[in-house]
């Protein structure tokens, strides 16, 4: 089975900083990998060149074969809105859209019709124990809710990847394990790659494949 994504040789520096010193990776469709390292490893930096967020100072990354590289801003713009899916530690709700708006976004944003786009918004909702609360706002909703709210965002669109940075870590352990398995579980249905950043041990163990980042090369786990 041909990777989803893999990267090729990426390197990223920030002055005399390697944050990425030569890393390759693999990642097949319905993979779940957990990036693990201490603070300042490279793992976000990682997580950042591979979703297109950054771009990589060498090397490449490709998602099904096509160099994203090669694309401009405007091309990973678009790739971020469509074939990838995000879930960030804060949530990064957006405070003056409602639950099923903030779930709807990336459709939205890429022009698909407001009702389509509410309608898959308002189904993973419900699937993610929501329903009743699609048209509160993110200060009406709990941490957690908020949170399955993010996961709701990531899937709505049916991305290839979804990537999540450190997704529990403003909330407790019960409610951080109760969004992993959300998570794990909607994303398996659609047979998403999940690439999680996490420094939280119970967390990674979650994952089936763990990479340890160091200086930013890869320590342990398989990278290809």
């Amino acid at each position: 089975m041909n990777p989803v994504l893999a990267a090729r040789g990426l390197i990223k520096t920030y002055g005399d900083v390697h944050a990425l010193a030569g890393v390759d990776i693999d990642i097949h469709p319905g993979d779940v990998l957990a990036v693990v390292g201490p603070s300042g490893s490279g793992k976000t930096t990682l997580l950042h060149v591979l979703s297109g967020i950054l771009p990589a100072d060498r090397g490449d990354v490709f998602l099904d074969g096509r160099a994203v590289g090669e694309l401009n801003e405007a091309g990973r713009s678009e790739l971020r809105r469509t074939a990838f899916g995000f879930v960030f530690q804060s949530g990064m709700l957006v405070a003056e859209l409602t639950a099923e708006e903030n779930a709807a976004l990336p459709m939205l944003l890429s022009g698909k019709p407001r009702e389509e786009s509410l309608d898959a918004a308002r189904m993973w909702l419900g699937r993610l124990g929501l329903r009743g609360l699609q048209t509160r706002r993110p200060g009406e909703l709990s941490g957690g809710q908020a949170q399955r709210v993010a996961i709701a965002r990531a899937l709505t669109h049916r991305p290839r990847v979804i990537f999540a940075d450190e997704p529990t870590g403003a909330l407790d352990t019960r409610t951080g394990q109760e969004m992993m398995t959300v998570l794990l579980e909607a994303a398996g249905e659609t047979n998403a790659a999940v690439v999680i950043v996490t420094h939280d041990k119970a967390i990674a163990d979650r994952a089936p494949r763990i990479v340890e980042i160091q200086d930013g090369r890869i320590a342990t786990g398989v990278a290809v």
